[in-house]
Order: structure tokens, then C-alpha cells, then sequence
């Protein structure tokens, strides 16, 4: 980091401490710093030698913003928020139902002139990105909000992308984009020095302006998505917005993508909620009568599954994040299950530890498949499995997750030449932690269950091999949550409100 780089995170940050003081969330202040910072980067692109009218009117202009002071500062600002929310394309998607949340004009104003000393558009993209991807990751530290559902750790997507190594001139899609982490990995892979690209100026057009394409239904979600790639330097200031605001469930959207990245989100059941004749709230399971789906269901992680296979073109790469329900559960888990191994090369599947997540008591996979043309045969041939799960122990605080854990896992994959691979687990090394199993093993399983494992838990055999108080408190937490969320599940089926 360079010295001014540092100099403006620092002033961000010390901000965004006061206005905590002052009640105002991480969220809430990400959420401010998207639509100023939008406003004086395009100030700045209106004067030479841009030259460009990205669509604000002259009287909420960044300069109408600069010249007032309390209470007409407020007033200003909010109807500046409202009739911006009403433009078509990026801008009007940006302000869409934007609220000031700095109660407090001089607070407001300070804001206001710290970004106005700095030069945003000239600004590096990797201290743009530096300054919003540090706010985005406090947002969903602040687990009160909710926000860290939509926020996968990045060192997690980092690994994903090396794995699939996405090449320039394909389409990347993420039907539940969150704040946008997996694009950005991405982007970053395909500029990477270390990628081996180098791409000319088509490429680079490309990459701005129609590599990436997706969905996120929460609007504040997608303000930050959008924000996010913008000053990434994805996507155009006055263009049309890369990622919809749609249920990507609800229908095929004809969309076809070369790699889908993509964390669905957690929670079994699709559902909405609504008020009945009575005035009393209720919630229905939503399922999806889609032609293109193997089955009907309300379990939401098996619908993106059957979605992601939809949206995929042949040959296309996925790398998804999915709870361990969807390697094991039956019904439509097991009709879902099959299908994928039958039409897609499902190649790998990375078994992750619990506590890496915002959500406690998740236990996920990442499974990495290929799609393929349709066969009589089953297209997968041997499922690799690397066990990161057994006698790991991670906690967001003390001991998060780090690229180097799963260096060992991108070394087993082999992203240059996966089809050129070796086992480390063997009957001589019971304790490799990657493991291939034949299609005909995994079909003759009971409900082809894909939830495999062979690593005895060392904590089991050896007290001595306990690990600290503080993880095995959260490792309970995280296990009573779990079954606290799977009591109210059946609870909803005893209630006539499940499948």
C-alpha cells in the first residue's frame, strides 16, 4: 500500500468510527460513501478531458452538494437522493430508493468534503477496490445486520478462480452475486500478471463491458454490487447495469455463460411472506415450475444447482458453494444429485471446515463441474473429493481462513491440467486428504450420497489432540444454531408449511 493509498483508507476509516459513535451502521455508511463518491466521479468525468454528461442535472450536481451547510445541506441531499432514484440505466439504479442516513449535517458535510479532496476517477483501481472491499468485509463482521450472507470469504473465491482459471473472451456469471466478490476475483485473475494474459485492447473492452453478467434480488445488496464493480473499473458510469434485480429462479433467462461462480444462499426453503385477510403475517414456500428443471422443489440450494446447469454452456466451468443438505438429502437432493453426475463432469468437491463462514453452523462444499452435451452415458467418470473439514478448525476472529490454508487443495486440483492428478490418500497414508471415488461407488451408495468422508477426527481418539477452549465453544454454538434451524424446518412441515 502506498503512502497517499494508506492516507485515504486511514481518513475513510476514521469516519466511518465516528459515525458509528454516532449510530450510523457500517452498512449505512457504505451505502452514503456509494452515492458521493458516484457523484464526484462523475463531476469529475463531466470536466475536460473526459467531457462526459453521465445524466445529473446542474442542480444536484456534486458543486450544488459543496455549497450548502445544515439543515439546507439535508434538505438538498435528500431530494438529490430521490429525483436521482427516478434516471434510467447505472445512475437511476445506483440511487434507487436512497435514503440519507447521516442524521447529523455537519457530519454530512465533512463527508462530503473529505471525498471531495481526492481525485476518484484518476484514483488506482486497486485502492478504490481496497478502500470498498475493506468496508464491505466490516459490514459483514457486523453480524447484527445480516450482511454477511451476501459476503463469501474472499480468500475462498480467490481459490475457486485459481481452480477454474477463467480465460478472456468468456462470459462469467453469478445468479446470486452478493456484493460482487466473485467478479472481482475474477477480473483480478484475468489482469493478473501471474494469469499469463496479456490482454490487448479488444480483450480489455470485453472484460469492462460484457464478461460479467447476474442477478441479486436485495436492492441495498445490489447498490453495493454495482458501486463495487464500478470502481473496479467494470462496467460504464452512464451504461446499463451489469446485474438485475430478478429472481434468477424465476424462469430460463436465455443467458449462457462460459464459468459460473456463485455462493447461493443459505437457507433451505425459497419462500415469501405476505399479510393474510386477517392482518396476520404468513410465509409460503415458493417452487418453481420450470421446464428445464429435473424437479420440482422448494429447497432454494437445488434450484440454483438445476439453474447453474441451465445457464451453463456446454463445456462450461461452475464452481458453487453448497451446504452439505445437498449432497446427502433425498427426494429431490438424490434426483438432483444423479442428473448431475449423468449430464455434467462432476470432477471435484471440496469439503470446507465450519467457522469460516457469517452464518454460523454452516458446514458447505464446493463442488466444481463441467457441463457437457447430452449423452446416453453418465458423463462423470471419478468424483475427487479434498478433505479440508476433518480435524480443521477455523474461527472468523482468532484463526479466519487464509489463501495459504488451501494451497495444498490447488496443488491437488492441478488448475493447469486437472485430468493429470494423484491421490495422497492411500492404504498406506489413511490420512491424505484427497481421495477419488468411481461413478459406480458413488451410484451404489444409498441415495448416491455424496457426502463422503474417511479422516478419523484425531479429537475423538486423542484428548491431547483437543483443540482450544475457544474453538470448541464456537464449533458448539455454531452445531446448536444448525439444530436450532433444522427444528424449525420440521416444525414448518408439522405446520402444513413445508414439502
Amino acid at each position: 500500500m502506498t503512502e497517499n493509498t494508506s492516507s485515504i483508507v486511514s481518513k475513510v476509516w476514521s469516519f466511518c468510527n465516528v459515525l458509528r459513535d454516532g449510530g450510523v451502521s457500517y452498512g449505512d455508511y457504505l451505502e452514503q460513501l456509494t452515492y458521493l463518491i458516484f457523484l464526484k466521479m462523475a463531476e469529475e468525468y463531466r470536466n475536460p478531458p473526459y467531457s462526459r454528461d453521465i445524466g445529473i442535472p446542474g442542480e444536484y450536481s456534486w458543486d450544488t452538494l459543496k455549497q450548502k451547510r445544515g439543515a439546507e445541506l439535508d434538505t438538498h441531499y435528500r431530494k438529490l437522493l430521490e429525483e436521482l432514484g427516478k434516471k434510467s440505466g447505472m445512475l437511476g439504479q445506483i440511487f434507487l430508493k436512497a435514503q440519507n442516513k447521516i442524521s447529523d449535517p455537519a457530519m454530512l458535510y465533512k463527508v462530503i468534503d473529505m471525498i471531495d479532496k481526492e481525485s476518484w476517477v484518476m484514483m488506482g483501481v486497486d485502492t478504490k477496490g481496497e478502500i470498498y472491499e475493506g468496508l464491505l468485509q466490516k459490514n459483514a463482521e457486523d453480524t447484527k445486520s445480516g450482511a454477511g450472507q451476501y459476503f463469501t470469504p474472499r480468500p475462498l473465491i480467490k481459490v475457486m478462480v485459481e481452480c477454474v482459471r477463467p480465460e478472456p473472451m468468456k462470459t462469467i456469471g453469478d445468479p446470486c452475486c452478493g456484493t460482487g466478490g466473485f467478479f472481482l476475483a475474477a477480473y483480478d485473475f484475468l489482469t493478473s500478471p501471474e494469469s499469463g494474459y496479456q490482454l490487448d485492447k479488444e480483450q480489455n473492452r470485453f472484460l469492462k463491458d460484457k464478461t460479467f453478467g447476474g442477478n441479486e434480488i436485495v436492492p441495498g445488496t445490489r447498490r453495493l454490487a454495482l458501486m463495487n464493480l464500478f470502481l473496479h473499473n467494470i462496467g460504464e458510469i452512464d451504461g446499463e447495469p451489469l446485474i438485475s434485480i430478478s429472481d434468477a429462479l424465476i424462469a430460463d433467462p436465455g443467458d449462457r455463460y462460459d464459468y459460473v461462480l456463485t455462493n447461493p444462499p443459505f437457507g433451505k426453503k425459497s419462500s415469501m411472506t405476505f399479510t393474510n385477510e386477517k392482518g396476520e403475517i404468513e410465509k409460503e414456500d415458493l417452487t418453481y415450475n420450470r421446464q428445464d428443471f429435473w424437479v420440482t422443489t422448494s429447497n432454494k440450494q437445488l434450484n440454483f444447482v438445476q439453474h447453474i446447469h441451465t445457464i451453463l454452456r456446454t463445456g462450461g466451468q461452475a464452481a458453487v458453494v453448497l451446504p452439505d443438505n445437498v449432497l446427502f438429502e433425498g427426494g429431490a437432493g438424490e434426483t438432483v444429485r444423479k442428473k448431475l453426475l449423468e449430464t455434467t463432469d462432476l470432477h471435484t468437491i471440496l469439503r470446507l471446515p465450519t467457522g469460516i463462514f457469517y452464518a454460523h453452523g454452516v458446514k458447505a462444499n464446493v463442488l466444481f463441474f463441467e457441463a457437457k452435451e447430452a449423452s446416453k452415458d453418465p458423463w462423470t467418470k471419478e468424483v475427487w473429493i479434498y478433505d479440508y473439514r476433518t480435524n480443521v478448525h477455523h474461527t472468523l476472529k482468532k484463526n479466519p481462513l487464509k489463501y495459504a490454508d488451501l494451497e495444498d487443495f490447488i496443488k491437488c486440483y492441478n488448475p493447469e491440467d486437472r485430468h493429470n492428478r494423484k491421490e495422497t490418500w492411500s492404504e498406506d497414508n489413511p490420512d491424505g486428504r484427497f481421495r477419488k471415488f468411481s461413478y459406480e461407488e458413488i451410484v451404489a451408495r444409498d441415495k448416491t450420497n455424496l457426502d463422503i468422508f474417511w479422516l478419523k477426527d484425531a479429537s475423538l481418539a486423542d484428548l491431547d489432540n483437543l483443540p482450544d477452549p475457544d474453538v470448541l465453544a464456537n464449533e458448539i454454538v455454531e452445531n446448536i444454531e444448525a439444530s436450532l434451524e433444522s427444528f424449525r424446518e420440521v416444525l414448518g412441515i408439522i405446520n402444513g408449511n413445508g414439502e
